[in-house]
């Protein structure tokens, strides 16, 4: 069973540290950075794969040139690490643990307080899929399956939707109500 609690987070409000300028570094980046352009992220490491400095270059993306520091993690929100080395990763771990930061530790499923699902966008409308840790190859594929059947005029049918839902009057309940019995031929197959 998938006990995890999706949320979707506003990044550009999140102080975002990842630890790691490597490869592994550049997939969590880029993944964060595919569904949320405007986060604001630091990453710090020795060394920066060059399409982190290109990433950084077309967001506004802090490169901290040196190894990591205590200290780095002060007023951080969440922490990815993503460093080639487990021990350090570890010890990562345990300093923002202690600081009660939200932290992702590549490819270490029990060192994680949250994962990087797939996840599929077409326009307003986001979708996170999540495996719970156990195949993030499947969650890959349902997002490219999701990405083709999902039309890409469904960012108009939200926007008629609010459109429609800001001029009903009447309370919230009244609101689903009537949304619902609008909406309901969108499950209804037809014969």
């Amino acid at each position: 069973m998938n006990s995890l609690y999706p949320i979707f987070l506003k990044t550009e409000k999140l102080n975002i540290l990842i630890i790691g300028g490597g490869k592994v570094g550049l997939e969590k980046l880029s993944f964060l950075l595919k569904s949320s352009p405007e986060a604001n992220v630091e990453v710090i490491s020795m060394e920066f794969h060059n399409e982190i400095k290109e990433l950084a270059h077309q967001h506004k993306i802090k490169l901290t040139h040196r190894a990591f520091r205590k200290k780095d993690l002060k007023n951080r929100s969440i922490v990815i690490s993503a460093t080639n080395d487990a021990q350090k990763n570890k010890e990562i771990h345990h300093l923002a643990k202690k600081k009660r930061i939200l932290i992702n530790v590549a490819d270490t499923p029990e060192l994680c307080d949250f994962y990087l699902g797939g996840i599929v966008t077409k326009g307003h409308v986001k979708i996170a899929i999540s495996t719970g840790g156990k195949s993030p190859t499947t969650a890959k594929r349902m997002r490219q399956f999701f990405e083709e059947v999902i039309p890409e005029n469904m960012n108009e049918m939200v926007e008629n939707l609010n459109t429609y839902r800001n001029s009903i009057k009447g309370d919230f309940a009244t609101k689903v109500s009537q949304l619902n019995e609008l909406t309901k031929s969108l499950i209804n197959k037809q014969s």
